[in-house]
């Protein structure tokens, strides 16, 4: 079992080795370069979180996370689901989870779909009948926190995407 990020190969209870691609560090380091842009991006998030139920919000994050590809998001934010006792089936299933939807309630696929009209705004807006689907499931406050939450993963996913950021390093609650 691997024990350390560093390593490069891996035995099984075999003895079989495994070769694993080297890990690569990220091509800038963005939150020492613009501390003031990642503090304000801190509180940001905390602004966002506000008023949200904390599975839903983490549900979100990865879901538009792996959308925008974001290793280092995807990486974060499922283990901190998983951290909060989100079920393995429900991270697994979120990728596709308009053939899951029984994974997952009502105001959860509101959600969600919401998640990816703002995240790929291919048309340049979100339609109005997901609008109004998100808006049967969440008060007017907290759709406005909802629809926050969504455009702040989404900044944090363009820092990390553009920037390389290198995943699996996060530890649970390490960002709270």
């Amino acid at each position: 079992m691997r024990t350390t990020n560093d390593e490069t190969s891996d035995e099984t209870d075999d003895e079989t080795k495994v070769e694993y691609a080297p890990e690569t560090g990220p091509r800038l380091q963005w939150a020492q370069l613009a501390p003031d842009v990642y503090k304000a991006m801190i509180r940001l998030d905390t602004a966002a979180r506000q008023g949200l139920d904390p599975t839903l919000y983490e549900l979100v994050k990865i879901r538009a996370s792996q959308i925008n590809h974001c290793a280092l998001c995807i990486d974060m934010h499922t283990k901190d689901a998983l951290a909060a006792g989100e079920r393995v089936e429900r991270i697994i299933q979120l990728s596709a989870w308009e053939e899951s939807r029984h994974f997952y309630t009502e105001k959860e696929l509101a959600a969600l779909e919401l998640t990816e009209a703002v995240t790929v705004l291919t048309d340049g807006f979100v339609p109005d009948e997901v609008y109004e689907r998100a808006a049967q499931h969440f008060e007017e406050a907290e759709l406005a926190q909802l629809i926050s939450a969504i455009a702040v993963i989404n900044a944090w996913n363009r820092f990390g995407v553009t920037a390389r950021m290198t995943p699996g390093h996060h530890q649970p609650g390490a960002h709270t």
